[in-house]
């Protein structure tokens, strides 16, 4: 089997970059022949496709990438295997996703996601995200690269640090998070919540809106935003120093740092629904609060990347779910238990890097990769 890799190649620090980083290093591990090149880079692409005449171009992105990660390698003829994620409404690209062979998606809840945006879905299968279960280890508190985290970020060798990272802090579910520490604050362990955010014009005024909510709260001393750039080698060992990982995320279509969380021994507070429902198990690995709102729209405004000018707006017939959002008080009773037991925080943190393991391991997805490729598309 011969796969060429579109992602945002070099990869950066973000998810998707990981996704097709460690598909990559999977299939080379299992002698596949692989090469990766930039999703948007048509000369490279067509260069490969000239030369290396790969038997699939697997794609990774969501259904708005659907000319670079499907039309372009179509054009040369080559089977094209777009690997998604959900994000938003599909709009009118389903024709084109539905004559594929197959489609690849990060869970069972974003195959639910196309499925109701009009995909047949007799051509969509599963295929989880990887994780570098040598990267994300569990590591001793006094190591002194987890013990240069904690004094970095300001929090004390005996305080609890509960953890939430990604682009904002918010669409992770921090507000909730912020509003259970504030009802917990009382009678909980001396404690610091750390927001790990990336540092972008478009969320500046939601991290701003995010801290104020912590002061009103009256735990601003104890929330820290760190908001500086860094780099996926660091990412290891800043799990390694948080006690808790919590992200109730408001929109999750895997939940790749709940995993990684999970592979580095630390218990996951999540949400009830979407990605985590194939990633977590509650009670067991997280602790999943109920979903307390659902939030929904009769309307939306689309624009070229789906096909439409600019402004497009877009009437459903029914009201439809685009987000999240977790039962506060679920997540207090959760954070406390695990506060308060630092046994129940090492019973679920072992349970967790057991099963990502053996279901999430980036060796683990490969094969998968491959044996889903053969059964369908009858390549080997």
């Amino acid at each position: 089997m011969k796969v060429l890799l579109l992602y945002d190649y070099p990869p950066s620090p973000g998810g998707l970059a990981t996704q097709g980083q460690l598909l990559h290093k999977g299939l080379e591990e299992m002698g596949v022949e692989v090469f990766s090149v930039n999703f948007e880079a048509a000369q490279e692409k067509e260069w490969y496709y000239r030369w290396f005449e790969p038997d699939v171009v697997v794609g990774v992105g969501y259904w708005g990438h659907t000319s670079h990660l499907v039309l372009h390698p179509q054009r040369y003829g080559i089977t094209a295997i777009p690997w998604l994620v959900a994000d938003g409404y599909m709009a009118n690209y389903g024709e084109i996703l539905d004559r594929l062979p197959l489609i690849l998606v990060t869970s069972s809840w974003v195959k639910k996601v196309y499925v109701r945006d009009g995909l047949k879905g007799d051509n969509i299968e599963v295929l989880h995200v990887g994780c570098d279960t040598d990267s994300f280890v569990p590591r001793d508190r006094k190591d002194p690269k987890v013990v240069a985290v904690r004094e970095a970020l300001g929090v004390a060798e005996d305080q609890i640090m509960i953890l939430t990272v990604g682009g904002d802090a918010a669409s992770k579910g921090a507000q909730e998070v912020m509003q259970a520490l504030a009802i917990n604050d009382p009678q909980a362990p001396d404690w610091k919540y750390v927001c790990k955010v990336w540092p972008q014009a478009r969320t500046e005024q939601q991290n701003m809106a995010d801290i104020q909510l912590a002061s009103n709260l009256g735990i601003d001393k104890s929330v820290i935003y760190s908001t500086g750039k860094v780099s996926r080698n660091f990412m290891p060992y800043l799990l390694a120093a948080c006690d808790i990982y919590a992200a109730p995320s408001r929109l999750e279509g895997f939940g790749m740092i709940q995993v990684e969380a999970n592979a580095c021994e630390k218990p996951v507070i999540g949400i009830k629904a979407m990605g985590m429902l194939d990633t977590m198990v509650h009670g067991k690995t997280a602790f999943l609060a109920d979903v307390a709102q659902e939030i929904r729209l009769r309307e939306a405004v689309l624009g070229d990347e789906s096909g439409y000018e600019a402004g497009h707006k877009h009437t459903f017939k029914r009201s439809r779910i685009v987000d999240y959002r977790a039962s506060v008080h679920d997540i207090a009773n959760y954070l406390m238990d695990l506060m308060k037991d630092a046994g129940l925080r090492e019973r679920m943190g072992k349970e967790g890097r057991k099963r990502v393991v053996e279901n999430f391991d980036y060796r683990v997805v490969a094969k998968k990769f491959v044996n889903i490729v053969s059964k369908r598309l009858g390549i080997s």
